[in-house]
Protein backbone atom coordinates (compact mmCIF):
# COMPACT_ATOMS: atom_id res chain seq x y z
CA UNK A 1 0.00 0.00 0.00
CA UNK A 2 3.30 2.25 0.68
CA UNK A 3 4.39 1.68 -2.55
CA UNK A 4 1.36 2.44 -4.23
CA UNK A 5 1.08 5.69 -2.78
CA UNK A 6 4.18 6.12 -3.48
CA UNK A 7 4.07 5.47 -7.20
CA UNK A 8 0.98 7.50 -7.68
CA UNK A 9 2.56 10.56 -5.97
CA UNK A 10 4.97 10.27 -8.68
CA UNK A 11 2.64 9.98 -11.32
CA UNK A 12 0.37 13.05 -10.13
CA UNK A 13 3.99 14.92 -10.09
CA UNK A 14 4.76 14.50 -13.84
CA UNK A 15 1.30 14.90 -15.00
CA UNK A 16 1.51 18.29 -13.21
CA UNK A 17 5.06 18.90 -14.75
CA UNK A 18 3.82 18.32 -18.16
CA UNK A 19 0.71 20.03 -17.77
CA UNK A 20 2.52 23.72 -17.15
CA UNK A 21 5.51 22.73 -19.78
CA UNK A 22 5.87 25.47 -21.95
CA UNK A 23 5.46 25.46 -25.61
CA UNK A 24 8.51 24.88 -27.91
CA UNK A 25 6.73 26.21 -31.01
CA UNK A 26 6.32 29.82 -31.37
CA UNK A 27 4.36 30.49 -34.61
CA UNK A 28 4.97 34.58 -35.45
CA UNK A 29 0.99 34.07 -36.51
CA UNK A 30 -0.17 33.60 -32.85
CA UNK A 31 1.55 36.75 -32.21
CA UNK A 32 -0.11 39.36 -34.59
CA UNK A 33 1.92 38.52 -37.93
CA UNK A 34 -0.21 39.71 -40.56
CA UNK A 35 0.23 38.13 -44.23
CA UNK A 36 -0.82 40.91 -46.55
CA UNK A 37 2.57 42.11 -47.75
CA UNK A 38 2.06 45.48 -45.99
CA UNK A 39 1.59 45.57 -42.61
CA UNK A 40 5.13 45.96 -40.50
CA UNK A 41 5.28 42.56 -38.25
CA UNK A 42 8.33 43.45 -36.32
CA UNK A 43 6.79 43.68 -32.97
CA UNK A 44 5.17 40.46 -33.73
CA UNK A 45 8.05 38.98 -34.70
CA UNK A 46 10.20 40.19 -31.41
CA UNK A 47 6.97 38.87 -29.69
CA UNK A 48 7.73 35.70 -30.86
CA UNK A 49 11.46 35.45 -30.62
CA UNK A 50 11.67 36.80 -27.18
CA UNK A 51 8.79 34.37 -25.78
CA UNK A 52 11.04 31.67 -27.27
CA UNK A 53 13.88 32.88 -25.54
CA UNK A 54 12.31 33.62 -22.51
CA UNK A 55 11.00 29.63 -22.43
CA UNK A 56 14.92 28.66 -22.35
CA UNK A 57 14.54 28.18 -26.50
CA UNK A 58 12.45 26.04 -29.25
CA UNK A 59 11.80 27.01 -32.73
CA UNK A 60 10.17 30.79 -34.25
CA UNK A 61 8.31 29.84 -37.07
CA UNK A 62 7.37 31.95 -40.02
CA UNK A 63 4.43 30.39 -41.98
CA UNK A 64 3.39 29.80 -45.27
CA UNK A 65 3.05 33.78 -46.54
CA UNK A 66 4.81 37.26 -47.04
CA UNK A 67 5.35 38.87 -44.04
CA UNK A 68 6.86 42.39 -44.25
CA UNK A 69 9.09 43.72 -41.57
CA UNK A 70 11.17 46.32 -40.07
CA UNK A 71 14.14 45.49 -38.22
CA UNK A 72 14.46 42.55 -35.20
CA UNK A 73 16.80 41.43 -33.01
CA UNK A 74 17.23 37.77 -32.70
CA UNK A 75 17.78 36.12 -29.38
CA UNK A 76 19.89 32.99 -28.05
CA UNK A 77 19.07 29.67 -28.20
CA UNK A 78 16.06 30.11 -31.27
CA UNK A 79 15.53 28.11 -34.19
CA UNK A 80 13.90 30.79 -36.77
CA UNK A 81 12.37 28.07 -39.40
CA UNK A 82 10.92 30.27 -42.24
CA UNK A 83 8.60 27.80 -44.00
CA UNK A 84 8.43 26.25 -47.60
CA UNK A 85 6.24 29.12 -49.11
CA UNK A 86 6.91 31.66 -46.47
CA UNK A 87 9.04 34.98 -47.13
CA UNK A 88 9.98 37.84 -44.63
CA UNK A 89 10.54 40.84 -46.81
CA UNK A 90 11.99 44.01 -45.40
CA UNK A 91 10.13 47.26 -45.39
CA UNK A 92 10.98 49.81 -47.89
CA UNK A 93 10.37 52.35 -45.27
CA UNK A 94 13.67 53.61 -45.00
CA UNK A 95 12.97 55.56 -41.47
CA UNK A 96 12.93 52.26 -39.91
CA UNK A 97 16.32 51.83 -40.06
CA UNK A 98 18.18 53.68 -37.86
CA UNK A 99 20.70 51.56 -36.21
CA UNK A 100 24.27 51.87 -37.65
CA UNK A 101 25.67 48.59 -38.81
CA UNK A 102 29.01 49.69 -38.07
CA UNK A 103 28.75 51.52 -34.99
CA UNK A 104 29.83 55.22 -34.84
CA UNK A 105 30.77 54.81 -38.76
CA UNK A 106 26.86 55.73 -40.01
CA UNK A 107 27.48 55.95 -43.28
CA UNK A 108 27.81 52.23 -44.66
CA UNK A 109 24.55 51.09 -43.99
CA UNK A 110 22.21 50.09 -41.04
CA UNK A 111 20.67 46.39 -39.56
CA UNK A 112 18.10 44.80 -40.75
CA UNK A 113 18.10 41.26 -39.03
CA UNK A 114 20.67 41.20 -36.33
CA UNK A 115 22.03 39.93 -32.93
CA UNK A 116 24.38 40.56 -30.51
CA UNK A 117 26.21 37.86 -27.99
CA UNK A 118 23.77 35.13 -29.19
CA UNK A 119 24.82 31.91 -28.33
CA UNK A 120 23.24 28.11 -29.75
CA UNK A 121 20.99 29.75 -32.88
CA UNK A 122 19.79 28.42 -36.29
CA UNK A 123 18.50 29.78 -39.13
CA UNK A 124 16.94 27.20 -41.37
CA UNK A 125 14.14 26.75 -43.60
CA UNK A 126 13.18 26.42 -47.41
CA UNK A 127 11.88 29.19 -47.47
CA UNK A 128 13.07 32.76 -48.24
CA UNK A 129 14.46 35.89 -46.41
CA UNK A 130 14.38 38.86 -48.73
CA UNK A 131 16.22 42.02 -48.50
CA UNK A 132 14.01 43.99 -50.67
CA UNK A 133 16.92 45.79 -52.41
CA UNK A 134 15.70 47.79 -55.26
CA UNK A 135 13.77 49.61 -52.82
CA UNK A 136 16.82 51.41 -51.71
CA UNK A 137 18.42 51.51 -54.92
CA UNK A 138 18.30 54.98 -57.26
CA UNK A 139 18.12 55.33 -61.04
CA UNK A 140 19.24 52.15 -62.58
CA UNK A 141 21.97 52.38 -65.10
CA UNK A 142 23.54 49.97 -67.30
CA UNK A 143 25.63 47.78 -65.22
CA UNK A 144 24.86 49.02 -61.50
CA UNK A 145 21.73 51.30 -60.05
CA UNK A 146 22.44 54.88 -58.70
CA UNK A 147 22.96 55.02 -54.97
CA UNK A 148 20.89 57.64 -53.43
CA UNK A 149 22.00 60.81 -51.60
CA UNK A 150 21.95 60.44 -47.58
CA UNK A 151 22.86 62.73 -44.72
CA UNK A 152 24.80 61.23 -42.47
CA UNK A 153 23.03 57.39 -41.88
CA UNK A 154 23.03 55.52 -45.09
CA UNK A 155 19.28 53.59 -44.39
CA UNK A 156 20.41 50.84 -47.02
CA UNK A 157 19.84 47.63 -44.93
CA UNK A 158 22.63 44.92 -44.02
CA UNK A 159 20.18 41.69 -44.21
CA UNK A 160 21.57 39.68 -41.57
CA UNK A 161 24.39 40.67 -38.79
CA UNK A 162 25.59 38.39 -36.49
CA UNK A 163 27.91 40.01 -33.19
CA UNK A 164 29.95 38.05 -30.73
CA UNK A 165 27.82 34.61 -31.81
CA UNK A 166 28.95 31.41 -30.68
CA UNK A 167 27.62 28.31 -32.35
CA UNK A 168 26.01 29.55 -34.98
CA UNK A 169 23.85 27.70 -37.80
CA UNK A 170 22.54 28.94 -41.23
CA UNK A 171 21.47 26.18 -43.55
CA UNK A 172 18.82 25.19 -45.95
CA UNK A 173 17.54 28.68 -46.89
CA UNK A 174 17.24 30.87 -49.38
CA UNK A 175 18.29 34.46 -48.62
CA UNK A 176 17.66 37.23 -51.90
CA UNK A 177 17.55 40.88 -52.80
CA UNK A 178 19.98 42.84 -50.33
CA UNK A 179 20.45 46.35 -50.44
CA UNK A 180 23.81 46.24 -48.43
CA UNK A 181 26.13 43.29 -47.01
CA UNK A 182 23.85 39.85 -46.80
CA UNK A 183 25.57 37.94 -43.99
CA UNK A 184 28.06 39.07 -41.97
CA UNK A 185 29.49 37.40 -39.06
CA UNK A 186 31.61 40.04 -36.53
CA UNK A 187 33.34 38.38 -33.72
CA UNK A 188 31.97 34.93 -34.19
CA UNK A 189 33.20 31.33 -32.77
CA UNK A 190 32.28 28.22 -34.32
CA UNK A 191 29.66 28.80 -37.32
CA UNK A 192 28.38 26.50 -40.16
CA UNK A 193 27.04 27.98 -42.94
CA UNK A 194 25.57 24.70 -45.34
CA UNK A 195 23.07 24.83 -48.36
CA UNK A 196 22.48 28.47 -49.11
CA UNK A 197 21.42 29.69 -51.44
CA UNK A 198 21.69 33.35 -51.84
CA UNK A 199 20.88 35.73 -54.89
CA UNK A 200 21.41 39.30 -54.97
CA UNK A 201 21.01 41.55 -57.58
CA UNK A 202 24.12 41.69 -60.14
CA UNK A 203 23.27 45.69 -60.21
CA UNK A 204 23.64 46.74 -56.20
CA UNK A 205 26.42 47.92 -55.05
CA UNK A 206 28.02 46.97 -51.92
CA UNK A 207 25.59 43.73 -51.88
CA UNK A 208 28.27 41.41 -50.18
CA UNK A 209 27.26 38.12 -49.92
CA UNK A 210 28.51 36.34 -47.07
CA UNK A 211 31.37 38.71 -45.01
CA UNK A 212 33.65 36.98 -42.12
CA UNK A 213 34.85 39.38 -39.93
CA UNK A 214 36.99 39.19 -37.21
CA UNK A 215 35.79 35.51 -36.93
CA UNK A 216 36.52 32.18 -35.66
CA UNK A 217 36.38 28.31 -37.17
CA UNK A 218 33.89 29.35 -40.09
CA UNK A 219 32.73 26.45 -42.30
CA UNK A 220 30.92 27.54 -45.81
CA UNK A 221 30.11 24.73 -47.99
CA UNK A 222 27.21 23.58 -50.64
CA UNK A 223 26.02 27.30 -51.60
CA UNK A 224 25.04 28.76 -54.71
CA UNK A 225 25.73 32.86 -54.50
CA UNK A 226 25.17 35.58 -56.78
CA UNK A 227 26.05 39.07 -55.20
CA UNK A 228 27.15 42.51 -56.89
CA UNK A 229 29.99 42.69 -54.63
CA UNK A 230 32.08 40.36 -53.00
CA UNK A 231 30.37 36.44 -52.98
CA UNK A 232 32.15 35.40 -50.05
CA UNK A 233 34.80 38.12 -48.26
CA UNK A 234 37.23 37.38 -45.30
CA UNK A 235 38.20 41.03 -43.54
CA UNK A 236 39.32 42.27 -40.13
CA UNK A 237 36.91 46.08 -39.92
CA UNK A 238 38.49 48.20 -37.42
CA UNK A 239 35.18 49.26 -35.97
CA UNK A 240 35.31 45.45 -33.91
CA UNK A 241 39.27 45.21 -33.35
CA UNK A 242 38.44 44.30 -29.83
CA UNK A 243 37.24 40.77 -31.53
CA UNK A 244 41.42 39.67 -32.49
CA UNK A 245 42.03 37.88 -35.54
CA UNK A 246 40.25 36.01 -38.24
CA UNK A 247 41.15 32.34 -38.39
CA UNK A 248 40.42 28.80 -39.27
CA UNK A 249 37.50 28.97 -42.16
CA UNK A 250 37.11 26.91 -44.46
CA UNK A 251 35.04 27.42 -47.57
CA UNK A 252 33.77 24.24 -50.14
CA UNK A 253 31.86 23.17 -52.65
CA UNK A 254 30.34 26.49 -53.70
CA UNK A 255 29.41 27.88 -56.83
CA UNK A 256 29.36 31.90 -56.97
CA UNK A 257 28.86 34.96 -59.47
CA UNK A 258 30.21 38.56 -58.47
CA UNK A 259 30.62 41.87 -60.65
CA UNK A 260 33.53 42.40 -58.06
CA UNK A 261 35.79 39.55 -56.82
CA UNK A 262 33.78 36.02 -56.40
CA UNK A 263 36.42 34.81 -53.72
CA UNK A 264 38.06 37.90 -51.76
CA UNK A 265 39.96 38.54 -48.40
CA UNK A 266 40.51 42.54 -47.91
CA UNK A 267 40.51 45.36 -48.75
CA UNK A 268 39.89 45.81 -44.96
CA UNK A 269 42.23 43.97 -42.81
CA UNK A 270 43.90 45.90 -39.76
CA UNK A 271 45.02 42.56 -37.55
CA UNK A 272 45.48 38.91 -39.07
CA UNK A 273 43.60 36.27 -41.53
CA UNK A 274 45.04 32.80 -41.02
CA UNK A 275 44.68 29.34 -41.74
CA UNK A 276 42.40 29.36 -44.41
CA UNK A 277 41.02 26.91 -47.05
CA UNK A 278 38.97 27.36 -50.25
CA UNK A 279 38.44 23.91 -52.05
CA UNK A 280 36.00 22.77 -54.69
CA UNK A 281 35.01 25.81 -55.63
CA UNK A 282 33.22 27.06 -59.26
CA UNK A 283 33.35 30.98 -60.10
CA UNK A 284 31.54 31.83 -63.29
CA UNK A 285 30.59 35.11 -65.26
CA UNK A 286 32.49 37.28 -62.46
CA UNK A 287 34.42 39.50 -62.85
CA UNK A 288 37.63 39.13 -60.90
CA UNK A 289 38.11 35.53 -59.39
CA UNK A 290 40.45 34.76 -56.43
CA UNK A 291 41.19 38.48 -54.82
CA UNK A 292 43.73 38.64 -52.20
CA UNK A 293 43.46 42.70 -51.74
CA UNK A 294 45.94 44.12 -48.62
CA UNK A 295 45.40 47.78 -47.85
CA UNK A 296 45.86 47.75 -43.95
CA UNK A 297 48.28 47.29 -41.45
CA UNK A 298 47.20 43.26 -40.94
CA UNK A 299 48.59 40.41 -42.77
CA UNK A 300 47.65 37.57 -44.53
CA UNK A 301 49.13 34.37 -44.16
CA UNK A 302 49.05 30.14 -44.60
CA UNK A 303 45.97 30.46 -47.01
CA UNK A 304 45.42 27.47 -49.49
CA UNK A 305 42.96 27.41 -52.67
CA UNK A 306 42.15 24.17 -54.46
CA UNK A 307 40.12 22.87 -57.22
CA UNK A 308 38.76 25.62 -58.23
CA UNK A 309 37.21 27.04 -61.74
CA UNK A 310 37.70 30.64 -62.54
CA UNK A 311 35.78 32.25 -65.71
CA UNK A 312 35.83 36.19 -65.28
CA UNK A 313 35.13 38.98 -67.76
CA UNK A 314 35.42 42.82 -68.12
CA UNK A 315 32.51 45.34 -66.63
CA UNK A 316 32.28 49.07 -66.26
CA UNK A 317 34.61 50.64 -63.82
CA UNK A 318 31.99 51.06 -61.34
CA UNK A 319 33.15 47.56 -60.23
CA UNK A 320 36.45 46.64 -58.48
CA UNK A 321 38.68 44.31 -61.01
CA UNK A 322 39.40 43.91 -64.48
CA UNK A 323 38.76 40.46 -64.78
CA UNK A 324 41.75 39.26 -63.10
CA UNK A 325 41.29 35.39 -62.72
CA UNK A 326 44.05 35.90 -59.45
CA UNK A 327 44.86 38.78 -58.20
CA UNK A 328 47.23 39.37 -55.11
CA UNK A 329 48.26 43.17 -53.99
CA UNK A 330 49.16 44.82 -51.31
CA UNK A 331 49.47 48.96 -51.18
CA UNK A 332 48.49 50.90 -48.08
CA UNK A 333 45.04 52.93 -48.30
CA UNK A 334 44.72 56.14 -49.17
CA UNK A 335 45.73 59.56 -46.97
CA UNK A 336 42.86 60.59 -45.03
CA UNK A 337 42.76 63.64 -47.42
CA UNK A 338 40.60 60.59 -49.54
CA UNK A 339 37.52 60.05 -49.41
CA UNK A 340 38.06 55.85 -49.13
CA UNK A 341 39.87 56.68 -46.30
CA UNK A 342 37.21 57.38 -44.19
CA UNK A 343 36.70 55.20 -40.71
CA UNK A 344 39.22 52.64 -41.99
CA UNK A 345 42.65 54.40 -40.81
CA UNK A 346 43.21 54.74 -37.03
CA UNK A 347 41.96 57.89 -35.50
CA UNK A 348 44.55 61.01 -35.46
CA UNK A 349 46.87 58.73 -38.39
CA UNK A 350 46.85 60.71 -41.68
CA UNK A 351 48.46 57.75 -43.74
CA UNK A 352 48.14 54.09 -43.29
CA UNK A 353 50.45 51.23 -43.35
CA UNK A 354 50.30 47.87 -45.19
CA UNK A 355 50.86 44.38 -44.11
CA UNK A 356 52.55 41.30 -45.91
CA UNK A 357 50.65 38.88 -47.48
CA UNK A 358 52.75 35.50 -47.54
CA UNK A 359 52.41 31.58 -47.51
CA UNK A 360 49.47 31.43 -50.34
CA UNK A 361 49.09 28.11 -52.09
CA UNK A 362 47.18 27.80 -55.63
CA UNK A 363 47.12 24.54 -56.73
CA UNK A 364 44.80 22.59 -59.61
CA UNK A 365 42.95 26.21 -60.97
CA UNK A 366 41.58 26.43 -64.39
CA UNK A 367 41.29 29.91 -65.47
CA UNK A 368 39.31 31.17 -68.22
CA UNK A 369 39.48 34.89 -68.75
CA UNK A 370 40.02 38.57 -70.17
CA UNK A 371 42.87 39.17 -68.17
CA UNK A 372 45.97 37.51 -66.69
CA UNK A 373 47.15 36.84 -62.90
CA UNK A 374 47.90 39.66 -61.28
CA UNK A 375 50.75 40.32 -58.22
CA UNK A 376 52.02 43.66 -56.69
CA UNK A 377 52.94 45.14 -53.90
CA UNK A 378 54.62 48.21 -53.11
CA UNK A 379 57.84 46.99 -52.01
CA UNK A 380 58.93 43.41 -52.54
CA UNK A 381 58.79 42.21 -48.93
CA UNK A 382 55.04 42.77 -48.86
CA UNK A 383 54.22 39.78 -50.71
CA UNK A 384 56.45 36.78 -50.48
CA UNK A 385 56.31 32.82 -50.62
CA UNK A 386 53.24 32.75 -53.31
CA UNK A 387 52.90 29.16 -54.79
CA UNK A 388 51.29 28.58 -57.95
CA UNK A 389 50.84 24.26 -59.06
CA UNK A 390 49.30 23.30 -61.77
CA UNK A 391 47.40 26.40 -63.30
CA UNK A 392 46.11 27.12 -67.14
CA UNK A 393 45.58 29.94 -67.75
CA UNK A 394 43.56 30.57 -70.44
CA UNK A 395 43.29 34.41 -72.26
CA UNK A 396 40.24 35.40 -74.30
CA UNK A 397 38.73 38.33 -75.62
CA UNK A 398 34.81 38.03 -74.60
CA UNK A 399 33.67 41.50 -74.13
CA UNK A 400 33.69 44.87 -76.12
CA UNK A 401 35.17 46.27 -73.11
CA UNK A 402 38.81 47.84 -73.56
CA UNK A 403 41.33 45.91 -71.11
CA UNK A 404 44.96 46.43 -71.23
CA UNK A 405 44.71 47.06 -67.34
CA UNK A 406 45.32 46.18 -63.98
CA UNK A 407 42.82 47.84 -61.14
CA UNK A 408 44.78 48.66 -58.27
CA UNK A 409 41.86 50.17 -56.20
CA UNK A 410 41.65 51.36 -53.38
CA UNK A 411 45.28 52.40 -53.07
CA UNK A 412 47.52 55.36 -52.42
CA UNK A 413 48.91 53.79 -55.86
CA UNK A 414 47.65 55.16 -59.87
CA UNK A 415 44.63 53.17 -59.70
CA UNK A 416 45.42 51.16 -62.87
CA UNK A 417 47.96 49.96 -64.27
CA UNK A 418 47.80 50.33 -67.95
CA UNK A 419 49.52 48.66 -70.87
CA UNK A 420 50.15 44.98 -71.60
CA UNK A 421 48.13 42.17 -70.64
CA UNK A 422 50.29 39.33 -69.30
CA UNK A 423 49.23 35.47 -68.14
CA UNK A 424 51.07 36.09 -65.20
CA UNK A 425 52.19 39.48 -64.72
CA UNK A 426 53.99 39.61 -61.22
CA UNK A 427 55.56 43.37 -60.16
CA UNK A 428 57.72 43.76 -56.57
CA UNK A 429 56.94 40.49 -54.70
CA UNK A 430 59.72 37.93 -52.94
CA UNK A 431 59.83 33.81 -53.72
CA UNK A 432 57.58 33.08 -56.41
CA UNK A 433 57.03 29.75 -57.70
CA UNK A 434 55.40 28.68 -60.34
CA UNK A 435 55.42 24.85 -60.91
CA UNK A 436 53.97 22.66 -64.25
CA UNK A 437 51.18 25.61 -65.08
CA UNK A 438 50.21 26.56 -68.65
CA UNK A 439 49.07 29.51 -70.91
CA UNK A 440 46.96 29.43 -73.95
CA UNK A 441 45.51 32.63 -75.99
CA UNK A 442 41.68 32.87 -77.55
CA UNK A 443 41.61 33.49 -81.45
CA UNK A 444 42.07 36.88 -82.62
CA UNK A 445 43.96 38.20 -79.19
CA UNK A 446 44.11 41.80 -79.19
CA UNK A 447 47.22 43.86 -79.81
CA UNK A 448 47.84 44.65 -76.10
CA UNK A 449 47.57 40.63 -75.15
CA UNK A 450 51.77 39.81 -75.06
CA UNK A 451 53.60 37.57 -73.07
CA UNK A 452 52.89 34.28 -71.14
CA UNK A 453 54.68 36.11 -67.96
CA UNK A 454 56.25 39.36 -66.87
CA UNK A 455 57.90 40.05 -63.68
CA UNK A 456 59.41 42.77 -62.67
CA UNK A 457 61.53 43.68 -59.25
CA UNK A 458 60.58 39.26 -58.28
CA UNK A 459 63.45 37.78 -56.04
CA UNK A 460 63.95 34.58 -55.63
CA UNK A 461 61.36 33.38 -58.91
CA UNK A 462 61.66 30.01 -59.65
CA UNK A 463 59.91 28.27 -62.70
CA UNK A 464 59.60 24.92 -63.64
CA UNK A 465 57.66 23.83 -66.45
CA UNK A 466 55.68 26.86 -67.82
CA UNK A 467 54.47 25.90 -70.74
CA UNK A 468 52.94 28.32 -73.72
CA UNK A 469 53.88 30.89 -76.27
CA UNK A 470 53.14 34.94 -76.47
CA UNK A 471 50.24 36.16 -77.58
CA UNK A 472 52.17 37.09 -81.18
CA UNK A 473 54.93 34.17 -81.42
CA UNK A 474 57.95 35.68 -83.02
CA UNK A 475 56.88 39.24 -82.63
CA UNK A 476 56.46 39.30 -78.64
CA UNK A 477 58.64 37.66 -76.22
CA UNK A 478 57.36 34.53 -74.30
CA UNK A 479 59.08 36.00 -70.80
CA UNK A 480 60.13 39.33 -69.68
CA UNK A 481 62.13 39.62 -66.19
CA UNK A 482 63.44 42.85 -65.37
CA UNK A 483 64.66 44.17 -62.09
CA UNK A 484 62.38 47.54 -62.52
CA UNK A 485 59.71 48.68 -65.01
CA UNK A 486 60.87 51.36 -66.38
CA UNK A 487 57.08 53.34 -67.00
CA UNK A 488 56.34 52.21 -63.24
Amino acid sequence: MRMFKYLLLIFLCNTAVSQVKKPSVFNIADYGAVNDSHTDNAIAIQKAIDACNAAGGGKVVVPSGVFLTGPFELKSYITLEVENGAKLLASPDEHLYTKSAFKENKGEGTLWISGQNLENVTICGAGTIDGNGISFMGKELDDSYELKPFNIIDPRPHLLTITGGKNIRIRDLNISNSAYWTVHLIGCNDVAIDNLTLLNSLKVRNSDGIDVDHSKNVRISNSYIESGDDCICLKNRREFEEYGICENITVSNCTMTSRSCAIKIGSENMDSIRHVVFNNCIITKANRGIGIQNRDEGTVTDVIFSNIIVDSHLFSDVWWGKAEPIYITAYRRATANNKDAGWRLPKGVKEGKVGRVSNIYFNNIECRSENGIYISGESADKISNIHFNNIDVNVAKTTTIPGGSYDRRPSNASPFVEGSTAAFYLDQATDISIHDCSVKWGSHPPAYYTHVLEAYKVGGLKINQLDGHSAFPGKVKDQVTEDVRQDK
